[in-house]
């Protein structure tokens, strides 16, 4: 630990990402949510192999970099995109090559999942994804009758989906070590599944948000949280809405570059590697 805040210890970016094993499940969110950037840099320095990414419910760029360092073993999302920039780069060529796994799900699949594990329960029932192809290659997904209907009603049980890790990133912290993320329920979704949430923020208020009528409802109580650290800036390029917009130039200038894995290596070896984790 560097810092405390009134009440609640802030880790350092270095032991921050240290508390994520090799071959962990680690719960991220997509691009426009609260990209952890600054921790996925640290975890790629670091070398971490295997993990088991799960997006809630697509991935991008933070993906690609981790999957680029040879990070990542399994994907398990509904999509890969990086929107206008079109299907992350590495990502695409680890598919390609077979050097990954993919689990392929869907936002409602994937929300379900999650809300069964949020709520300590196996399963949770959908009825959506009955009659489509994805069914047949989830074998742990299963197809029963509605045991309270009169007549055949199918649904879906899609299994509890547990993260080791929730790793995101936030406008802030207050002294006691809640976490204000907004509009951003996902965050909240993947705090309230995962058996670990680290945070990186922007800054720590010395306040209390549950205190506050206007954050309240759009805080993660420090009961859910496991580790903060401070990282200004912590998700350039894909940026934090309301606090700094993307930057669309570095994020091209990447995935022009990432386009081959000698072009990669080239970006990775000052733009991934170049900064030792504070």
């Amino acid at each position: 630990m560097t810092e405390t805040t009134a009440n609640a210890p802030l880790d350092s970016l270095h032991d921050l990402v240290s508390r994520i094993p090799d071959g962990a499940k680690v719960a991220l969110p997509p691009d426009y949510s609260g990209c952890a950037m600054a921790a996925v840099r640290a975890l790629s320095q670091r070398g971490v192999t295997g993990l088991h990414l799960v997006g809630v419910p697509s991935l991008g760029l933070q993906a690609d970099w981790l999957i680029g360092a040879g990070a990542v073993a399994t994907v398990e999302v509904a999509a890969m995109t990086m929107g206008e920039f079109g299907i992350p780069p590495r990502f695409a060529a680890a598919q390609k090559a077979g050097e990954i796994a993919i689990i392929d799900g869907t936002c409602p699949a994937i929300h379900a999942g999650l809300q069964a594990s949020e709520k300590g329960v196996p399963f949770l029932p959908l009825r959506g994804i009955l009659g489509s192809d994805l069914t047949k290659h989830r074998t742990d997904w299963i197809e029963i009758d509605n045991p309270f209907a009169d007549t055949a009603d199918p649904i879906l049980l899609i299994a509890a989906i547990c993260p080791d890790v929730a790793l995101f990133h936030a406008a802030a912290a207050d002294r006691n070590g809640n976490v204000w993320i907004g509009v951003r329920r996902e965050l909240m979704l993947m705090a309230h599944a995962s058996r670990m949430t680290l945070v990186t923020v922007e800054e720590v208020r010395d306040c209390d948000f549950l205190q506050d009528e206007h954050m309240a409802a759009g805080t993660i109580p420090s009961l859910y949280v496991d580790g903060i650290a401070i990282a200004a800036r912590g998700a350039d390029p894909v940026g934090l809405s309301g606090v700094y917009d993307p930057q669309p130039t570095v994020i091209a200038e990447y995935v022009a570059a990432a386009k081959s894995a000698d072009g990669f290596a080239d970006w990775a070896a000052t733009h991934l590697y170049d900064r030792v984790p504070a």
